[in-house]
């Protein structure tokens, strides 16, 4: 297939996959950067969970909160229920650690969680939409 719809499907998620890679090499050295790899964790799990509602030629809202797309994609398909707590931890990563709040970085044990959060909800976009 190469339609229009499945392009655009591709782009979402090889941008997902592009935080995901940009997050565990941020991870790497002795001062891993936590904030941003949180950050990309989020990204991440957003563009997966926005590619999969493409899928569903779901009109796509100019947001960053995972557990509404979570929800929006549960009333396709319920199994993505399962990833509510995975979406509540991201959640607050699109903007927390993003400017001076006062609030200290996530430790590198929290970046390495969020990253296999993250990386929980790709595989899971992946295989709903049959993408390798």
């Amino acid at each position: 297939m190469d339609d229009p719809k499945e392009r655009e499907i591709r782009a979402w998620m090889s941008k997902a996959r592009n935080d995901l890679a940009a997050a565990e090499r941020l991870l790497e050295g002795e001062r891993p950067l936590t904030d941003i790899v949180s950050y990309h964790c989020q990204q991440a799990a957003e563009k997966a969970l926005k590619a999969y509602l493409i899928l569903n030629d779901k009109a796509l809202e100019k947001t960053h909160d995972l557990e509404m797309l979570l929800s929006i994609c549960a009333d396709y398909d319920s199994d993505f229920s399962g990833l509510t707590e995975t979406a509540a931890v991201l959640n607050p990563y699109a903007v927390l650690f993003r400017y001076p709040t006062g609030t200290d970085d996530p430790t590198k044990e929290e970046a390495l969680d969020a990253l296999r959060r993250a990386q929980t909800v790709v595989e899971f976009v992946s295989a709903r939409i049959g993408l390798p």
